[in-house]
């Protein structure tokens, strides 16, 4: 199971804490130097997809020059983003690597990131208050 725990600090802000004691500070949209949680949750998104993008085409003989990204998405109501959109930034070394990078992206994208298949099949959050 994955959890983490998230909490108000003494400053006022929160934080949330994995197992392995990693922090990441979030905050308001006016908050200097943290996150929001609509920023944690593009970031999960990305996160998700290019941690498992690159090792799977380095492994099909494929080095990238260069991979990053841009996950983006508006609000469309208040509470609701409207669509994700995860857009590549890459420098590929050849036109096969280009091929092998773009079936791979795919993939991922539409079966092995849990974040983004949770996401597009609308995974319950329930609610516990002791």
């Amino acid at each position: 199971m994955a959890n983490v725990r998230v909490e108000r600090t003494d400053d006022g802000g929160f934080r949330a804490t994995n197992a392995r004691g990693a922090e990441v500070r979030m905050g308001g949209g006016a908050d200097e130097g943290v996150f929001t949680p609509v920023e944690l949750l593009l970031a999960a998104v990305g996160g998700c997809n290019i941690v498992t993008v690159e090792p799977l085409t380095a492994k099909r003989g494929h080095q990238l020059v260069r991979l990053a990204m841009t996950v983006a998405a508006d609000k469309v109501e208040p509470n609701r983003l409207g669509p994700v959109t995860i857009t590549y930034d890459v420098e590929l070394p050849s036109e096969e690597a280009d091929e092998v990078f773009r079936a791979v992206a795919a993939r991922v994208h539409e079966k092995y990131c849990t974040v983004s298949t949770s996401l597009s099949e609308g995974t319950e959050v329930r609610l516990d208050i002791p």
